[in-house]
């Protein structure tokens, strides 16, 4: 069986729940660490999907694999392959796919809310979800939506939270997430909770009802997973 590429950029970004939702549903997967020293690969033809994680760098940086990481997606597009971007992944698509990324106009860190944004396109992603539901969010850069593609999920605080391309999904927000990354990257990032403003929680607010939170979010992320995997299973063999 062809594994999911699964594409981590630092550690402490891995994959989450996405990892415990493929390994539930039996779906082969290999991490590829760029941390690590890991290459990117050249040909999606070898794997059934492509993953991209998240991380504290700009895809505007001049960092020597964010160009591999294009060509690979923009390769994985173009033969059909699905590909799944978190946060950084997901800005990593849309420059890929000729999309700009650039300041949001304010951070956004800790729950918030997302809505859907209805069309032909998106139906198939959202039918089943409600209209509004809570999101965790961990951003200070946004991205276009690039041509082609349908935005899914907006809210105030950042116009463009999620976006498909044919059987390809992009989240700025996070669905990803676990009690313990969440605690992780708060007990990293203390300076981010300083002087809370823009739309970034406090610490408390974040952790408050922090399990049940995280199970809802996981409910959601069920859905969505599921959709994507519908496009990575004629491709497993």
């Amino acid at each position: 069986m062809k594994p999911i590429a699964v594409i981590t950029h630092v550690d402490h970004e891995g994959p989450g729940y996405f990892a415990t939702f493929l390994d539930r549903h039996k779906v082969p997967f290999q991490l590829i660490s760029i941390g690590r020293g890991d290459a990117i690969p050249k040909n999606p033809t070898h794997w059934s999907g492509i993953c991209s994680m998240g991380g504290p760098m700009s895809v505007n940086d001049p960092l020597p694999w964010i160009a591999d990481e294009c060509a690979l997606i923009r390769a994985a597009i173009a033969e059909d392959i699905p590909v799944l971007g978190h946060c950084l992944g997901a800005q990593m698509m849309a420059k890929a796919l000729g999309g700009r990324v650039t300041q949001n106009h304010l951070r956004e860190i800790g729950w918030h809310p997302v809505r859907q944004v209805e069309s032909s396109a998106t139906r198939p992603w959202i039918n089943d979800l409600p209209g509004e539901f809570m999101a965790f969010h961990w951003h200070g850069e946004t991205f276009s939506i690039p041509t082609g593609a349908t935005r899914l999920l907006t809210n105030s605080n950042c116009e463009n939270q999620a976006f498909v391309i044919g059987n390809s999904l992009a989240f700025q927000c996070h669905v990803e997430m676990t009690d313990e990354l969440i605690l992780d990257w708060i007990e990293r990032s203390p300076q981010e909770f300083v002087n809370p403003r823009d739309a970034v929680q406090t610490a408390d607010e974040i952790t408050h009802d922090l399990s049940r939170r995280v199970h809802a979010l996981h409910q959601n992320a069920d859905f969505f997973y599921s959709r994507w995997l519908e496009g990575v299973t004629d491709k497993l063999n």
